[in-house]
């Protein structure tokens, strides 16, 4: 590669230079003393000024596929959202549960992980987390352990689907595999963990969410119909989510990219509703959009120099090419990693280093989907680990503090981090039922014993409203 530039980097030290440039961008990433967009970016800037990428090469390594279904879905639900349709939703699910504070922890768990099955994690925090405030001081308890639950939700629902998680979106978008793919390979999985750790947070918190059946009542206050604030626009967003979810169920029967999907759908509804296109974009997360561009610029130049590549050798010959160490191996590095730094710079880097092992080995190759669920379920699930592991936990914590309600680092890594292991573990499970077995084998099995826990969990809240009850009227008696 000839380089024109009196900045150019040396042949013999490019490798160098562009793992230099790397670390010190995660550094800065991780640091957050620096926007991490801008930290990208100015990573991104250095390599190409520098002549390790031309600037077609950084155009090239961007994925334009994750950032047209990011920009795509983001329209949608900042248009959705103002409807107050998923605030209407949380307080209906509390309702539901009568009043009694552990089953509406478990129905909010559930609205959250939904929700960030078909959205994104962050906005389900945001419009999840007023609401759980609202019904918190109803019931005259704290509202910590509702939104560490939630925490644990947003990231459990987002591992289930192609839309659900970014680093499930970035998974996607570099393979063959579609949205079915993920809901079939993945949902059954992550309905147990949620179901297994919604349970063991009711058995941690069940002491703190005894309340009267007078205070129970008070939910009925709450009219989740003032939550709707513009029914028509809703009707035409939800129409517009249909559509959209339904292309993504048959885009690879279509032989249309996930990103085609997301940007019609986006387009569909600002035609539908007529708005002026500027505040619709509005709501799209810029900083985020171009976080990624940067992002895939400064991996792509690990790529360029055979960086990734000369990685990849060196994880064969940890695993001896044998695809179940490969994939376990891939599963706990990503969890245990994701826990503590941002997970999308960390999948960026693992996708071509996956890539370049099939490339390399052909039982890995004829076994890839197996390394593919390995690094979503450890990148995604690791989020949980602490309160930094994913973006969805910082914003939870930072609306808490805004309220009143500061949760700590260690505070949630005590019941955090062993739940994450916990999923970690049924992952491995899973993965090796999976490989071993047969897919349909995993997924029905998972799927009972899923079924189990949660009539566990509905049998436990039912015994634990009976006690709840008993207590009050002897305090009563006792009075």
């Amino acid at each position: 590669m000839e380089h024109h530039s009196i900045l150019a980097i040396p042949e013999h030290m490019q490798v160098t230079f562009a793992a230099a440039i790397f670390l010190l961008t995660y550094a800065v990433i991780v640091s957050e003393k620096i926007h991490r967009a801008v930290a990208a970016f100015i990573g991104a800037a250095v390599l190409v000024i520098t002549g390790i990428l031309t600037p077609e090469l950084a155009v090239h390594y961007v994925d334009w596929n994750t950032i047209g279904l990011l920009v795509g879905m983001m329209i949608i639900v900042g248009v959705t959202r103002e409807t107050g349709v998923f605030e209407f939703l949380a307080i209906k699910a509390a309702k539901m549960a009568h009043g009694r504070p552990l089953a509406i922890m478990a129905s909010l768990a559930l609205v959250t992980a939904v929700l960030s099955a078909l959205l994104d994690n962050v906005t389900t925090v945001l419009l999840i987390v007023p609401v759980t405030f609202a019904i918190a001081r109803k019931l005259e308890l704290s509202p910590i352990p509702f939104l560490i639950v939630e925490i644990l939700s947003s990231n459990i629902g987002g591992t289930a689907t192609l839309i659900g998680d970014p680093p499930n979106i970035m998974i996607g978008s570099a393979t063959h595999l579609g949205f079915l793919d993920f809901v079939i390979n993945l949902t059954p999985v992550v309905i147990l963990i949620h179901v297994t750790t919604v349970f063991i947070c009711q058995l941690i918190y069940k002491r703190k969410m005894l309340v009267t059946p007078e205070i129970q009542q008070r939910i009925y206050e709450i009219d989740e119909t003032q939550e709707l604030k513009d029914i028509p626009l809703m009707k035409k967003c939800l129409f517009a989510l249909g559509v959209t979810i339904t292309g993504f169920f048959l885009h690879q029967f279509l032989g249309l990219e996930s990103s085609v999907i997301a940007l019609s759908g986006a387009s569909l509804l600002l035609l539908i509703t007529r708005a002026d296109p500027e505040h619709p974009l509005h709501t799209v997360e810029w900083p985020v959009i171009f976080f990624f561009i940067g992002l895939f610029v400064v991996v792509g130049a690990l790529e360029e120099v055979g960086i990734i590549e000369a990685l990849a050798h060196y994880a064969l010959e940890i695993t001896g090419g044998i695809v179940v160490p490969t994939g376990m191996l891939i599963l706990w590095i990503s969890a245990l990693a994701s826990a503590f730094v941002d997970n999308i710079p960390f999948v960026a880097t693992m996708i071509p280093l996956i890539k370049n092992m099939a490339l390399e080995n052909a039982d890995i190759n004829a076994m890839q989907n197996f390394l593919w669920w390995s690094l979503s379920l450890g990148a995604c699930l690791g989020g949980n680990g602490t309160i930094i592991g994913a973006s969805a936990n910082v914003v939870v914590i930072g609306m808490a503090e805004k309220r009143g309600s500061r949760i700590t680092f260690i505070n949630f890594f005590k019941i955090a981090f062993p739940l994450m292991i916990m999923s970690i573990i049924i992952s491995t499970g899973y993965l090796l039922v999976w490989y071993y077995l047969h897919t349909t084998v995993a997924l029905v099995s998972t799927l009972v014993v899923a079924l189990a826990v949660a009539g566990i969990l509905s049998i436990f809240n039912k015994r634990l409203a009976k006690q709840s009850v008993r207590h009050d009227a002897d305090q009563i008696k006792s009075a």
